[in-house]
């Protein structure tokens, strides 16, 4: 006889949206189930956000190790190093089992049965896991992403995914990495710090096509500093006898010799394989379509992160996940952020947060747009990082604060002190009359706010 689970909430999906979603809704006393096929933490802990960081660390580590076999104006010399990828894939490895483990041990402790196996939908309250079925009364889908494929180039054998550039046996000589996004350029940064030889094929005019052109310039400086080649405005043809093939679209042929190439051209919402058409839902594109409250089109059925399409991020998936249990506890809740950070783990880190100049200019808005370069602040000269800026967007008639990019060394711990301005709807005064401490980074968001408002003090 089939064995039979009830419970309140049932979570497909053990992803960063799932898993916070789980440990909230035991926190509320909800009785919940979650069903995951792999590893807890989802793409982010398991192949994504995390040990990508890890791999961008050893690849920076080794990078400035070897800068130091020549004179440095540090006054570090050290001989050549040696790099033993095995070793950097075991601690990256070493990172990502703490905090599934992590997980593990917080949805336990907050009451939330897991079940581990891949969940069949039979409807909008039941769903089969390896012979159970659990009945529920509300259905939270967080199924997350997966890679986009090339059907000229299908994963296997030099063909890889960024799954398989997180977890190198060995480094190839030439890697091409086809697609000039934050994943194509993270990783292939770091393969390239740790010494393997890259080039990057694009089939837009630009990298980082998602993001402006002033903030891209010094990511493209560093890159042509790495002696990374940019194949920009070629669309991708297909690898024969170990070379990736190419066309710039007007007649000419690109023929390059790569032992390995990298796909990252984007991901799109996981909605096969888990029975979703056995429910009659709404799209939006490729994605779930949701409410403000993460509700889908039918009652008690929720979706949540990547699945409910962009952005694809980790921390916004967390967000909702969080507001869906307390929205089933019985809370009001809805889905309206002031603004969501994105962050580029590139060399250097680029973060836009709220709106861009471009984008306020295109909704009509007067705005004032102001920036305050690394290279008059003293912590980034202590840093040996001279390169980028902080740019501020704020309305002209009330100065209240839209938005803010910037570009530099470690500019992604600047995000959060960036989202808060905007959701606490900060005004340039209220940013330039906090006395930030010195010397920090942050003190080019205080000179930022200082010069949009006409008198900066360090230029």
């Amino acid at each position: 006889m089939q064995e039979l689970i009830n419970t309140t909430l049932l979570i497909i999906g053990g992803g960063p949206g799932g898993y916070v979603a789980a440990i909230r809704a035991g926190q509320l006393g909800i009785p919940t189930v979650l069903v995951e096929g792999q590893a807890l933490g989802g793409t982010c802990l398991n192949i994504g956000c995390i040990p990508s960081k890890a791999l961008i660390h050893v690849a920076e580590q080794f990078h400035q190790a070897s800068r130091y076999t020549e004179p440095s104006p540090l006054g570090i010399s050290v001989s050549s190093p040696r790099l033993d990828i095995s070793r950097s894939v075991e601690w990256k490895d070493g990172i990502v089992d703490r905090l599934t483990s992590g997980v593990a041990a917080l949805l336990k402790k907050h009451g939330v049965k897991v079940i581990h196996g891949w969940a069949k939908i039979l409807d909008g309250k039941s769903v089969e896991v390896d012979g159970q079925r659990i009945q529920c009364e509300h259905l939270l889908l967080a199924t997350g992403s997966n890679s986009v494929e090339l059907p000229m180039l299908p994963i296997g054998g030099p063909i890889i995914s960024s799954t398989e550039a997180l977890a190198p046996k060995a480094l190839p000589q030439h890697l091409v990495v086809v697609g000039g996004g934050y994943i194509g350029l993270e990783l292939g940064i770091a393969y390239r710090k740790l010494g393997a030889k890259v080039s990057v094929v694009e089939a837009r005019e630009r990298i980082l096509p998602t993001y402006d052109a002033e903030l891209t310039a010094p990511v493209a400086e560093s890159i042509k500093k790495l002696g990374i080649a940019l194949y920009l405005g070629h669309g991708v043809e297909g690898y024969a006898d170990g070379c990736l093939l190419a066309s710039d679209g007007q007649g000419g042929q690109l023929r390059l010799e790569a032992d390995q190439v990298l796909v990252a051209v984007g991901r799109r919402p996981r909605t096969k394989g888990f029975g979703l058409e056995s429910l009659d839902l709404q799209m939006n594109g490729a994605a779930i379509a949701i409410d403000e409250r993460c509700q889908t089109s039918m009652r008690n059925v929720w979706a949540i992160g990547d699945v409910a399409g962009e952005p694809m991020l980790a921390h916004r998936a967390m967000a909702q996940g969080e507001m869906v249990a307390e929205i089933i506890a019985g809370k009001s809740r809805r889905f309206e952020p002031s603004a969501i950070a994105a962050v580029c783990f590139t060399d250097p880190e680029v973060v836009v947060v709220g709106k861009t100049p471009e984008q306020a200019n295109q909704q009509g808005l007067d705005c004032i747009v102001a920036q305050f370069p690394f290279a008059a602040n003293g912590r980034a000269m202590s840093l040996e990082s001279k390169t980028g800026f902080v740019r501020v967007v704020a309305r002209r008639d009330n100065h209240l604060i839209l938005g803010w990019q910037a570009v530099g060394v470690a500019v992604s711990e600047l995000s959060s002190a960036f989202a808060q301005s905007l959701e606490m709807g900060a005004r340039l005064e209220d940013i330039a009359g906090t006395i930030h401490a010195h010397p920090t980074l942050g003190e080019a968001v205080q000179e930022a706010a200082l010069r949009a408002l006409g008198h900066a003090l360090h230029i």
